[in-house]
Parts: C-alpha cells; sequence; structure tokens
C-alpha cells in the first residue's frame, strides 16, 4: 500500500536549495492497522555530485531484492531501478528521466511494456510499497514551509502534486535520548480524492515516519518504532525521568518537581492513567493529560509523579495478562519508592486516579497506607459491567439505531459480559468478538464494584468531575461520593463539578468523543490543577 495515485498536470518546481541530508543507514518497520506487515533496509550515500538512494527489504508478499533511485545534486531524478518479487512472479521496473519526462519499462512475468510519462522539473520519486524514496521527500521537505507545492511521481503510475498544509514539531524519546522531529501534514491531489499524509523529518534531514490514516498504514524508522520508544507530548522545565523497580520488571515515569527552591521534602501526586495503552502524559486527543496537569501542580508546590503504564512505553511488563489489580501494584510499588526518597514527605502522598485509572487507584489505597490521601477524577461509581453498558447505550443513542437493532446489540454485550465473568456461554458469539472481549483486563474491569471497595479504603477523598463528561457520566461522581461518605468513622469526602468540561478535563461545548479532535481549547482547565491542590493542602 502506498500513496495511490494517477497523472494530473505537472506542478510547480520547487527552486530553494534543498538542505543536504545525512548519508547513511537505517531501517524501516511497515505497519498496517497496528500490525506489522513489513521491514525495508534504506540506504543515503552521495558519490561525487549526485545522491543515491537504496534499499532491500519485504512488505506483505512482496519481496524487493533491489531498489536504487538516482537523483543529480539539485535533486532532478535521473535513474530509477526496481527488482522485486511477488509470490515467486519477478518484476523489473527501469525508469530514465529527462528534465519533464519519465520513460519506464514494466518487465513482469516474462512480458516487457513500456509508458512515458510527462513529470515536473525535480520530481520526488515514490515507487509504491517501497517507502526508501521518501528520504528524497524528506529532503525536500526540510525548512518547508505550509503551502509549499512539491511534485511526487509514482512510476509508472503517474505525478500527483502535495502541499505543505501544516508544520510541527515532535519528539521520541527511546533509551538512545530524544529524537526530535518536524511533522509535515501533506495533502496529496489524487484525481478524485485528497489524501492526507504526515511525514515526520529528523534534524539530520532524515525521513523518520510517514502515516497515512485513509490507509491505517504507518512507516516508522526502527529506532523509533520499538516498545521503548514513546511520543514525548509535552516537556515540563523540572521534568526528570526516573526508573521505579516493580515486581519482575521496571515502571518508567517523570517526576515534576516545583521550582521553588528550599523546601527539603515535597508532598506529592501521583497520576494513575486511565483506560488502554497510555503512556506516562496520558495524550487523548493529542491533548497530553497527565503532562499538562503534572506542571500545573508543580506551580502549586506540589511533587507529581506520572509514568507509563505496564507495557507501555518505556515500562516493561505484559499486557496480555494484566488486570485492575496488576495496575493497583504498579502504584503501591511507586507509592513505596516515593515514600523512601529523602526529598519526598511520606506523610503526604497522594494518589490520583483518571477514568479507569480511578478504579486502581481506589484498590491501591484499599490495601496500602502509606497512602495519605486519594483523587478520584472522571471516575465511575457503579460497577465496571454497568459503566460498560451505560456507554454503550449512550453511542447507541448517538446513532439513533431502530429499537430492534438496538435492543439486539445491548443483549449481545450483556451476553458477551455473563460469557467473560462465568466462562460460559460462548456458543452464538462471534469469535473476534470474543478474542477483544475475552482477556483477564477485561474480566477485571466488569467485576470491579467499588460499593464492595469502598468499606475498606480509610483514606481522605476527593472527587473531581466535568460536567461535560459523557464517556463517565456526572451522576457516577455522586455516586461515589456516596459511597464514601457511608464508610465508618467518616473520613472526609468532597465532590466538585466542574461546569464546562469534559473528560478529558479540557472545556467543551458538546463533551462528546466526536468533538475531541476539534477542540479550540488544548489546555486543561485550570480549575482542575486550583480544585486538587486547594484540597490536597487543606
Amino acid at each position: 500500500m502506498g500513496l495511490a495515485l494517477a497523472a494530473v498536470l505537472p506542478a510547480a518546481a520547487q527552486t530553494t536549495a534543498v538542505p543536504a541530508p545525512a548519508t547513511g543507514d537505517s531501517s524501516l518497520t511497515i505497519f498496517i492497522r497496528g500490525v506489522e506487515v513489513g521491514r525495508m533496509q534504506s540506504t543515503v550515500s552521495h558519490p561525487d555530485t549526485s545522491w543515491v538512494i537504496s534499499s532491500t527489504g519485504r512488505f506483505g508478499d512482496i519481496v524487493l531484492n533491489r531498489l536504487e533511485i538516482k537523483y543529480d545534486g539539485d535533486w532532478q531524478p535521473t535513474s530509477l531501478r526496481v527488482e522485486a518479487t511477488q509470490l515467486q512472479k519477478r518484476l523489473v521496473l527501469l525508469t530514465s528521466f529527462g528534465l519533464t519526462t519519465a520513460v519506464n519499462e514494466i518487465s513482469q512475468d516474462g512480458a516487457t511494456t513500456s509508458k512515458t510519462d510527462q513529470i515536473s522539473a525535480r520530481t520526488i520519486v515514490l515507487p509504491n510499497n517501497f517507502y526508501a524514496g521518501y528520504e528524497a521527500l524528506a529532503a525536500r521537505l526540510a525548512g518547508a514551509a505550509p503551502g509549499t507545492e512539491l511534485p511526487l511521481y509514482v512510476p509508472p503510475q503517474g505525478e500527483v502534486k502535495a502541499v505543505v498544509k501544516d508544520v510541527g514539531e515532535e519528539s521520541i524519546q527511546t533509551p538512545a535520548g530524544v529524537t526530535a522531529l518536524r511533522i509535515y501534514t501533506l495533502i496529496v491531489h489524487n484525481v478524485g480524492a485528497d489524501v492526507e499524509a504526515t511525514v515526520g523529518v529528523d534534524s539530520r534531514n532524515r525521513f523518520a515516519r510517514l502515516e497515512i490514516k485513509a490507509a491505517a498504514l504507518s512507516v516508522i524508522r526502527s529506532d523509533l518504532a520499538g516498545v521503548a520508544a514513546r511520543r514525548q507530548t509535552t516537556r515540563n522545565p523540572t521534568d526528570t525521568d526516573v526508573t521505579i523497580p516493580a515486581t519482575g520488571f521496571n515502571i518508567a515515569g517523570t517526576l515534576t518537581v516545583p521550582k521553588q527552591e528550599g523546601r527539603l521534602r515535597h508532598p506529592v501526586v501521583v497520576l494513575v492513567g486511565g483506560a488502554g495503552a497510555v503512556d506516562r502524559d496520558e495524550t487523548v486527543a493529542d491533548i497530553p493529560i497527565f503532562g499538562q496537569l503534572a506542571g500545573a501542580l508543580a506551580d502549586r508546590g506540589f511533587m507529581v509523579l506520572r509514568y507509563d503504564k505496564r507495557g507501555v512505553g518505556q515500562s516493561g511488563g505484559r499486557v496480555e495478562t494484566v488486570t485492575l489489580q496488576d495496575y493497583a501494584d504498579d502504584a503501591i510499588a511507586i507509592v513505596k519508592w516515593l515514600a523512601r526518597r529523602d526529598d519526598v514527605d511520606p506523610r503526604r502522598i497522594a494518589v490520583l486516579g483518571y477514568g479507569q485509572g480511578g478504579a486502581a487507584a481506589l484498590l491501591a489505597a484499599a490495601r496500602e497506607k502509606k497512602i495519605a490521601s486519594l483523587v478520584l477524577v472522571a471516575a465511575n461509581g457503579s460497577s465496571g459491567a454497568d459503566l460498560v453498558l451505560e456507554q454503550q447505550r449512550h453511542q447507541l443513542d448517538l446513532m439513533k439505531t431502530s429499537d430492534a437493532d438496538r435492543q439486539a446489540k445491548i443483549d449481545l454485550q450483556q451476553r458477551v459480559q455473563t460469557a467473560v465473568l462465568t466462562a460460559k456461554g460462548w456458543e452464538g458469539i462471534p469469535e473476534d468478538v470474543r478474542k477483544q472481549a475475552d482477556t483477564p483486563w477485561f474480566k477485571s474491569l466488569l467485576e470491579y464494584d467499588p460499593a464492595k471497595i469502598m468499606p475498606r479504603v480509610s483514606q481522605p477523598i476527593l472527587i473531581v468531575q466535568g460536567d461535560l463528561d459523557t464517556q463517565v457520566p456526572p451522576h457516577h461522581a455522586e455516586q461515589l461520593a456516596e459511597l464514601a461518605r457511608q464508610r465508618k468513622k467518616a473520613p472526609p469526602v468532597e465532590a466538585v463539578h466542574l461546569p464546562g468540561v469534559n473528560h478529558l478535563l479540557v472545556k467543551a461545548t458538546t463533551g462528546e468523543a466526536d468533538e475531541y479532535p476539534t477542540l479550540a481549547n488544548r489546555q486543561i482547565a485550570p480549575d482542575v490543577a486550583t480544585t486538587i491542590a486547594d484540597w490536597l493542602r487543606r
């Protein structure tokens, strides 16, 4: 898969000088819908005054035996050679370039055909499915501004025009350090439909990443694609990365300290992440919820620790068998590690659970008395089983399905949940549904019931709820508060509702998930950190 392009009118040639990319080798990993489907080796060399891009590798059932693209010193293509096999059938593509022509000879399964295309001067050659060609695109994009037009030629299909829509920045943290990327969002004007693609270019002007969402395609340089690599979506001035020993693996996190000097021991807030394979910044819809919250709480005098969930980012452990109790174990290990630090006040360690992290935080607080106080943000007050059904009903309401279809989907969900909890009744349930649902984590979520855990929790509790939260609606805050107030000895409980705030803790209009990508405000509401800090001080 790649940019499925058809010929259009040639684009105007770029005439500005092109920064020279670094020469050398790299490895590319190809993913379709998150599943690895191939790897390719890429080499950029600069013999004499020319540029040569070469590659070998595999993509699905295609084996690339040789790719070589030659450009002159001004990035005018001069020749292309592709030798590949697919299902034991040999393909050879030879292309020679004039200033405005490309002459292709295609040999496939013993037959040879030719095709001549009109192209733009200094077009960028991108053979379909063979991604080393994006090294030339990366070099040409280096320094490009929004509005820049570039011609792209996919031999032997034709040429199209790409326009730079936006330019951003991103950092990827790996065990070897932090790699800074410039992220170029391109609109490729195909005949019939435009395609949006993002291309990452590193500081050496080398190709680092391609994403085409419409094709569910990602191509990532292998040093940035490993399990230990993570997007560094935000970085606070006082952030320090730490490694915390857990049971059989390490947890990777970031410690944010207050800017004030002179205090020997700080109160601490541990941030426990929500649903899914989220990293320490709890990035949802490109909003680093925990990264922003950590900075805001540090500005108010608290040390804050956020961390990659086990099996995510740079944390060890496996996700296949993980349960809510395991996530609680990880939070406890972090609390104990913090309590031993000389710069931490061990009597003032708070744990904040966000979303489904609220369940892990509540379980941890029921077992670990070193946790001094508990903050539950957008956490469910009903059982996990009831929450899942509530969320499904809400989505069905948005879809405006017929009553019969709605009831059929609800019935199926109830059958699935019963089968997960009892290990019986899978007959007639689609295999793909079972594969997704029949996991230790989902079972632990369905079994989780705060009404059973809350009586064992003796810490003071703050409950923070956005009133535009449609994933965990506001009534859950009152359910949690009522459960907390029924505890023996009546530890302090406070529930705070934040008007106009959605599940991402951001000011919103509807609060629905489909609004997340279009939110104008990408910062968490100031009331969130203020409410938490004021309550913890009290």
